[in-house]
Order: structure tokens, then sequence, then C-alpha cells
């Protein structure tokens, strides 16, 4: 049986390395407080060892008491060979025997390994431990630092994910900012193109035989066409603006003309069916023009539409004032057509009634272009919403009709009476009643009664020249005219009489009152009778000529021609004495 070597160096070696754990002042381990306790326990423990059980029974008593104090409690073998074979079947030398001293020195040596391999028993198996401890502690650290490393990594990944997501978040953001900019623009550019795009829409419509101006989807198309004609006209700078320019602008052309042919058209038409009727089934010229109005107000709701549609756009194209215009021109020319010969029958029938009573005849046709001048104010507007100066133009050719029939006639007048009477009819019922209270519907009636006025005034001027050329300056008094004193007295006496019997009633003194009664003043009288009666006409002239309604310029021209007379008949004949007190008495 072969030996086994020795462990002694073994175990020095393990010694010296444990040695290094508290080694002073620089241990290998540095222990706490509490695992020096620890390990202070442990040795205490490990200094009182058990027997060997493989121990001879005999050296037993070869132990100190120290030794023997741990055993005791262990059970005593029955036999000593049953003791040796245990412990020579622990050291694995059941089958040897013990039979030299180098046998007994290699037993004892196993002996000795065996004990100092149980007394580190302890040592290592918590070296052991602790190793597990320490295995299992860097395997923590391990997982720890694998554990930081990971959450390093996670941490720059995070970043690295971060940055990315914001960078992908600005991208977005700015990818969202350029769609929506091009959203934008892509809807201006469709907003603009709309109004290009439109034109084959329109020209499609015009060009569509079934379109008629009446149906519901020409006036939005008028308004569409206005809406890119104006845009195209604002952005000069867009390309092929001036094509397209011109090609709405012939679409426009079109649509102005479907509306100025229809309403032309039915303007004539019913002219046309107004004229033909059959003259029999009209009785007079009231029923007439009742029938030129109603016919007219029947058919103005249909045109009204398109020409309110045409006033509406007039002050922004051109083309549309010019349809306006057109279409004014027609209607007035139709009412002219119709209204041009009833007007002057009715003028020739009212001649005829009144041939020898010039006030009704002027009374009665001024009345009459009162009401047609009214009647087509209204009938206008039942056309059109705006004024036009035209209308004026047409009543006042109308009313020229009546002028013309008037003016012959009151250049003939030679009463001053009727002259006065016209004028006070023209200036005070036609300008004053009738105009100013409807000067807006009577403007063009206005300018004839003014002009007819005129001559009336002129004429009465006029004649009144002559009245006081003939009958004043060159009057040439009858007997009867010189019969005086003696009308003077008769006068006096009704004079006394009416006085008599309008005393209670207050009264100015009259010529006999004033003068008669005065001696002095009846011999003045008696003995220039001439200058009394000269007086006399002249003053019943100006009290005739003073009751009539001119204009204060007529007055005034009538006074100086009086005024005239009055010098250049009387100055050479009177003492200036008598003509003072003459004047004084029949200025009153």
């Amino acid at each position: 049986m072969a030996e086994p070597p020795p462990a002694e160096p073994a175990g020095r070696e393990v010694r010296d390395r444990l040695s290094l754990w508290d080694r002073r002042p620089q241990p290998a381990a540095p222990l706490s407080d509490r695992q020096t306790d620890s390990v202070l326990e442990l040795k205490a423990a490990a200094e009182n060892l058990p027997v060997p059980p493989e121990l001879p029974i005999e050296d037993l008593c070869s132990l100190t008491s120290q030794s023997l104090t741990v055993t005791l409690t262990a059970a005593v073998p029955e036999s000593t060979e049953d003791v040796l074979l245990k412990g020579f079947a622990l050291l694995g030398m059941e089958d040897e025997r013990i039979e030299t001293a180098q046998q007994f020195f290699s037993w004892f040596a196993q002996v000795q390994t065996q004990m100092d391999q149980d007394e580190g028993a302890k040592y290592r198996q918590m070296r052991d431990y602790l190793s597990g401890f320490q295995e299992q502690c860097d395997a923590i650290l391990n997982d720890v630092n694998s554990a930081l490393q990971h959450l390093e990594s996670l941490q720059k990944q995070y970043l690295f994910v971060s940055t990315k997501t914001g960078t992908l978040h600005e991208a977005c953001e700015q990818l969202l900012k350029e769609q929506s900019e091009l959203v934008d623009l892509a809807e201006n550019i469709q907003q603009k193109l709309s109004y290009f795009n439109e034109l084959e829409n329109i020209n499609t419509k015009l060009n569509s035989p079934t379109l008629s101006v009446n149906s519901e989807g020409f006036i939005p198309m008028l308004a569409k066409l206005d809406d890119c004609i104006a845009y195209i006209s604002s952005h000069p700078n867009f390309k092929d603006y001036p094509v397209y320019l011109i090609k709405f602008k012939q679409c426009l052309s079109k649509a102005m003309h479907l509306i100025k042919t229809y309403t032309v058209n039915t303007l004539q038409n019913l002219t046309s069916q107004l004229m033909k009727r059959d003259p029999s089934a009209v009785p007079n010229s009231d029923n007439a023009f009742t029938l030129f109005y109603v016919k007219f107000r029947a058919a103005a709701p249909k045109v009204r539409t398109l020409i309110e549609q045409v006033e509406q756009r007039a002050e922004k194209m051109p083309e549309y004032q010019q349809v306006l215009n057109e279409i004014h021109q027609c209607y007035l020319d139709q009412r002219e057509l119709l209204l041009g010969p009833s007007i002057a029958s009715t003028v020739t029938e009212l001649t005829s009634q009144n041939n020898r009573d010039h006030c009704a005849l002027v009374r009665s046709g001024c009345a009459f272009m009162v009401h047609v001048c009214q009647d087509e104010h209204q009938l206008y507007n039942e056309f059109f919403t705006k004024p036009t100066p035209k209308l004026d133009e047409l009543l006042e050719k109308l009313c020229l009709s009546l002028y013309d029939v008037l003016r012959p006639m009151i250049i003939h007048v030679i009463h001053l009476e009727t002259l006065s009477e016209l004028c006070g009819i023209l200036k005070n019922e036609m300008l004053e009643d009738h105009v100013q209270n409807n000067a807006e519907q009577l403007g063009a009636f206005a300018a004839g009664v003014k002009q007819m006025l005129e001559d009336v005034q002129e004429r009465l001027v006029y004649r009144t020249h002559i009245y006081i050329q003939t009958d004043i300056t060159g009057y040439k008094p009858a007997p009867g005219d010189l019969a005086y004193p003696d009308k003077l007295e008769m006068m006096e006496q009704i004079a006394q009489s009416l006085k008599e019997e309008q005393k209670k009633l207050p009264s100015e003194a009259s010529f006999s009152d004033v003068r008669l009664e005065d001696p002095e003043s009846c011999s003045l009288v008696k003995s220039d009778y001439l200058v009394v009666s000269c007086f006399w006409l002249a003053s019943r002239a100006k009290v005739f000529l003073a009751v009539s309604s001119w204009t204060p310029q007529i007055a005034l021209r009538v006074e100086f021609i009086l005024l005239q007379a009055r010098c250049a008949a009387f100055t050479s004949l009177v003492n200036p004495t008598y003509i003072q007190e003459m004047e004084g008495i029949y200025t009153v």
C-alpha cells in the first residue's frame, strides 16, 4: 500500500492564505465588528473538539479532562475490537494490520491528517458556504452590472429613440405644415382655376337651344359670369389673361343679346297687339288709354326681373349700361308710338270741344297731360327701378304736341281778361298746385307749362301795351264820357244811399265821400273834367290788370307802361298840381 503524500504543505499553504485575511495592518479581507464577533464565536466552538470515535478505548484515559467534556455523551462501544474496526474503516485501513512501527507512524500520520481535516472541516464548510455566497454575490453583482449595462444601453436606446422620435415628430409637423400649405395652395389654385373652368360651362349653357332667360339657372349663370369677368379683370398678370377675358366678354355679349332680344320682342309684341286691335272695339279714347296701360302692366312682371338685373350691374360694366340704354330706348319708342297719335287725337278733340273757351281748353288740355305724365311714370316704375332722363324727354315731346296746338291760339287772343285768366290757370293751378305737389313726375310737364306761361305773359304784355296806346294814350272821350259833374253827382247819390244801408258796417272813404263833399275839390273836378275822365280810365285799366295773377316782372312792366301813358297823355294838358292831387285820389 502506497503511503499518501504528506498533507502538511497544503495545510500550511491554506493557513498562510487564511492568515492574510486578518493580517495587520492591511488585512486581505477586513471584517466588520459583527463579522469579527462571529469568527471569535466560531473559534471558541472549534477549540472543544470531540474525541475521534476511532481511538481505542484504552486511550480515553490519556485524554485530558478538557477533551472528555465533549465526548461524555458519546455511546461507549461494546468492545475494543469494534471501536478499532470502525476507526480503521474510517481511515480506509480495515484490511490492514499495524505490525510495525512504520505502519503505526503511517497510521498516526493519517490520523493526524484526518484530525487536521476534521478540525478545518467547519472552516472549509464555512469557507465553502461563504464562497457560495460570494459566488452568489458575484453572480448578483454580475447581474446588477449586466442590468446596469442593459439599463445604460436602454437609456442610450431611449435617448436615441427619443431623439429620433422628436426628429420624426418635428419632421411630421413640418410635413403636416407643408401638407397644409400645399392643400391651401391647391385650394387657392383650384379656386382661381374655378373661374377659368366656368368658361366651358357658361358657353355650353349659352349655346344650348333650350336656354331661356326666364329659366331658374339664367340669373345665377349671369352672376357667375360677372364674377368671372371681375376676377379676371382684376388679375391681368395671369397667363392667357387677354384670351379668357375676350371669351368671357363674348359670353356676356351673348347673354346681353338674349336679354335685349327677349325684352324688345316683348315690348314690340305688346305694341303690335294694341295697334292691330279693331278700332270699333274701343268706344272712346279713355278706354284706349286704359288698354294701353293695362296691357303693359300685365306684361311688366315678365321682364322686370331681367331689367332689374341689368340695372344692378349697369354701373359696373359698360355692356350692361349699353343694353339698359337700348331697352330704355325701345320702351320709350313703343310708348311714343302708342301715345303720340292718341294724345294728338285727344288734344284735337279737346280743341274742337272748347274752340271758343280758351281757358277751358287750356285747363282740360293741361289736366290731360298731367294724368298722362303721372301714368307714364307709374308705368315706367312697373318695368324699371332706376329713373332715366329719357322718360322726361319723351314726356316733354308729348307735352309739346299740346303746346303746338295751344300756342297758335294764344298768340291770337286779344282780350286782356282771357290772357290774365290763362296766366292764373298756368301759374296757380298747374305750376303751384299740381307741379309743386308732384315735382318728380311732372318735371317735363312743368317745362312745357312754363314755356306756355311765358308765351301768354308775353302776349299779355303786348296786348296791354296796345291797349294803353289805343284806349288810354289815344283816348277820345264821347259825349257821355264828358257829362260832368252830372255823373259825379249821380255817383255821390249812389254812394250816399249805399252808405245809409251799410251804416252798421265799417267802410273806407269812397271817391265821392272824400272829394265831392269838399267844395274846393268839386270846383277842381268841374273845371277839369277832361283830366278826371282820363285818370278814371287809366285807373280802371290799372285795377283790372292788378287783379290778374301776374309774375312780379310782368306787373312791373305794365306799371311802367301805365306810368308812361299818364305822363305822355296829361303832363302837357294839366297843371302839375292837379296831377298830384288826382294821383293821390286814384292810387288809394
